[in-house]
């Protein structure tokens, strides 16, 4: 298990499934906001990748996020767009309402860092996000990402469309243990 200061980042378990579906993917306001592309159910037993991890998809590395007190399932990190060549990769999560506001998305973001950049031996990670989602921004600038740009209406989220934010970090301005 990979340990922040406050979560774990562990392999995904058969038994996480169920409150992930439940708790992130069944809530369509959340998951519309969070996927790159439209709400669907997932029925029970599916093997949809967001749930059942793929252990030999060579692009992507999906964890569980538990916290490091008790234990209990926190939400979901990922490592995706995996680019050898260009030695980069992308960062996501998704945390289950009860542990939103607990500091552990910052925490969950620092580490997806030391993962890529220390464990994979990356040059780049990025994360894109909706530009009115304020904790995953202050979750990548307190870990010293930095906003690129903004891609104006390019998110199709509930009807409207939505400002996506690009953030960066090179693993030379990268701080371990840096978050706020």
């Amino acid at each position: 298990m990979l340990k922040g200061s406050k979560i774990g980042l562990r392999a995904r378990h058969e038994d996480d499934i169920p409150n992930l579906r439940s708790e992130l993917y069944d809530d369509v306001v959340n998951s519309a906001r969070a996927e790159a592309g439209p709400w669907r159910p997932i029925s029970p037993g599916s093997k949809d990748p967001r749930l059942v991890v793929d252990d030999t998809a060579q692009g992507s590395v999906a964890f569980s996020v538990v916290e490091l007190e008790g234990g209990a399932l926190a939400g979901t990190a990922t490592l995706w767009g995996i680019d050898d060549h260009n030695r980069s990769a992308h960062i996501g999560l998704g945390l289950l309402p009860a542990a939103r506001g607990k500091g552990y998305g910052t925490d969950v973001v620092a580490t997806l860092c030391y993962y890529g950049f220390v464990v994979r031996g990356l040059q780049r990670l990025q994360i894109e996000t909706l530009a009115d989602n304020h904790a995953m921004l202050r979750s990548a600038e307190r870990n010293g990402f930095i906003r690129e740009g903004v891609l104006r209406s390019s998110a199709w989220v509930l009807g409207e469309f939505l400002d996506e934010v690009l953030l960066g970090l090179l693993v030379q301005d990268w701080k371990p243990n840096s978050q706020g």
